[in-house]
């Protein structure tokens, strides 16, 4: 099995309070983004591919108790929107994270809701 492209980094950028106001194509973009991410079964999926930096459909049906037809439809919603890739080998295709960006995401979100459920909110 060949090894994986790893992710690319995330790359530095100006904070938010260092950039201009946000236009509303960009506000539209980061929408549309979100919408993709707005889905418990496609954040599990991502959540495991970050685990084990790459993973099988079967693999990834297995580990959350999906249908492999079920995983299958799911990273194809993330595949379109260029947040997962595949990668071939034999009968198998292995899904990676394309940017590590989105790992930072899922990052920040698990934090943001540990935080929040420490605070007893």
């Amino acid at each position: 099995m060949k090894k994986s492209e790893p992710a690319r980094p995330c790359p530095a950028k100006a904070g938010i309070k260092a950039r201009p106001p946000m236009t509303h194509e960009q506000a539209l973009a980061v929408e549309a983004l979100f919408d993709v991410l707005a889905n418990d079964t496609r954040l599990r999926l991502l959540g495991e591919i970050a685990r084990r930096d790459q993973a099988t459909t079967s693999e990834l049906a297995q580990a959350l108790d999906l249908t492999p037809q079920a995983v299958s439809n799911q990273l194809q919603r993330l595949s379109d929107r260029g947040i997962v890739a595949g990668r071939r080998d034999g009968n198998s295709v292995f899904y990676r994270i394309v940017d590590d960006c989105v790992v930072i995401l899922l990052e920040r979100g698990l934090c943001l809701i540990e935080e929040a459920a420490r605070a007893g909110k």
